[in-house]
């Protein structure tokens, strides 16, 4: 019997391995100027669990899937948001994404019926056309940023399916508003970010014009619903009912905090829940694009399944190949690239008990890159997600939606929407990249391109 290994601050020999700090913030501004370098060094330099100190933090990077299948879902209980996700309620609000104890609980219960894969499913037919309709608006040998496209277009979805909303006169003016409010997240990465947040600086300035258009965009939609006077079956439909139901439970609360929670829960899934897809959905059609006999095994199963037709809901399980280039696109560029978690009580990981407090980093940018689950890891191979080839790994060596009691709540959604997407564009336009640079990253709350992907479109 072996007894787990209590990990102490002030006994070197009870810690796992870990970078050297010289000088003080040395750890701090190396994770900073490049946190996937850093994660992936740390990796492979020190192992499964790496530890270091910032001030008097103490923080753990978990390497192995079953450390991961122990955060997130089997002692789940021991941990809250990290220390980002905690500052980060200053830019989004305590929605889904932030929220902790009964509150998460209570907004994942009410949420959870509109993405039912049955309700889902209903959305199909409105997801294929708006990106159909996009394409269709494309030009011979237009030049385009595929991101911004990729953004812009599940925006409309998002706007349609949960908000019944038309957002294609706005959309450009929200998709600035929402490229503005994530960037911000970089700043909650530093214990310096609410400092930082009450400085007169022309970022803050920038971030509040950004989330004042965003919270009026939504205080239309609520306003518009309200006049519709009916329910639409959508996921604002479903708040609404909620919203109106506590009020009348309690008419004597405090109002105003409920209004302000319920436009914070709208506007973290309204930015969420476009954002991650978007970026899937571009750094596939980059992988397409440098890969063309993938890209022509994905035309050939499109060409047989839907002939000249629109995708519709029922052609997605028809499409299995479509299903593993983006699972291998998730896998290479995960729109969530780590998550991060605070122990709330002395806790055993992989044989060591983790000191309540302690700041716990799990990064699927490393895990879904380990070449002991991934053989020649950089390669973009979608024979990876062969049935047989997904048995012979450990589950938790790919989580790109995370798991647990705070998996994505839309993993159903992205699924479909993406390879819905997928499936309308690109048998009408091949995209080519306009030049072969490597792709430069930025990792804020979601992995995304830094430059964004410029890329020419040729008709087919």
């Amino acid at each position: 019997m072996t007894t787990a290994t209590q990990v102490s601050a002030n006994d070197p020999s009870s810690r796992p391995p870990g970078p050297r700090q010289y000088f003080p913030g040395q750890i701090a501004l190396a994770f900073r100027r490049d946190v996937l370098g850093f994660l992936t060094r740390m990796f492979r330099e020190h192992g499964d669990m790496v530890y270091f100190r910032g001030g008097r933090q103490q923080f753990f990077i978990l390497n192995h899937p079953d450390a991961v299948r122990d955060v997130l879902v089997t002692r789940d209980d021991c941990f809250i948001k990290g220390p980002a996700l905690q500052r980060a309620k200053k830019t989004l609000g305590d929605g889904l994404l932030t929220s902790e104890g009964d509150l998460h609980r209570r907004q994942r219960r009410l949420a959870q019926p509109s993405f039912h894969p049955q309700r889902v499913a209903r959305y199909g037919s409105v997801m294929a056309g708006i990106a159909r309709s996009a394409a269709d608006r494309w030009r011979e040998g237009q030049q385009v940023d595929i991101h911004q496209e990729m953004m812009a277009i599940t925006l409309r979805i998002v706007a349609k399916t949960l908000f019944d909303a038309d957002v294609e006169a706005d959309v450009d003016a929200i998709g600035g508003s929402v490229d503005t409010s994530v960037k911000m997240f970089t700043r909650a990465m530093s214990p310096w970010g609410p400092l930082l947040n009450w400085l007169p600086l022309p970022s803050n300035h920038r971030f509040l014009r950004a989330q004042k258009h965003l919270f009026d965009t939504i205080d239309r939609f609520v306003v518009e619903h309200r006049a519709a006077g009916v329910d639409k079956g959508d996921l604002l439909s479903t708040l609404l009912k909620a919203h109106d139901a506590e009020q009348l439970a309690d008419p004597m609360g405090d109002a105003a905090d409920r209004d302000k929670r319920l436009r914070q829960e709208l506007y973290t899934i309204f930015t969420a829940g476009h954002e991650t897809t978007a970026n899937a959905l571009a750094f596939t059609l980059y992988l397409l694009a440098k890969n063309p006999q993938v890209e022509q095994h994905m035309l050939e199963e499109l060409g047989e399944v839907l002939g000249s037709n629109l995708p519709t809901v029922d052609d997605v399980e028809r499409l299995p190949y479509a299903r593993m280039v983006l699972a291998e696109s998730m896998r290479l560029y995960p729109p969530a690239w780590a998550i991060g978690r605070q122990a709330t009580r002395d806790v055993e990981i992989a044989g060591r008990v983790l000191p309540e407090g302690a700041v716990i980093l799990t990064s699927q940018w490393v895990i879904h890159r380990d070449p002991r689950w991934y053989p020649e890891p950089e390669k973009f191979d979608p024979q990876r997600w062969t049935a047989d080839a997904r048995s012979q790994r450990p589950r938790w060596s790919y989580f790109p939606f995370g798991g647990g009691s705070r998996q994505c709540i839309g993993e159903s959604f992205a699924w479909m929407e993406a390879i819905l997407v997928l499936a309308a564009i690109l048998p009408k336009w091949k995209i080519e990249l306009t030049d072969n640079k490597p792709l430069d990253l930025r990792p804020t709350i979601t992995l995304r391109p830094k430059e964004g992907i410029p890329v020419r479109l040729r008709a087919r």
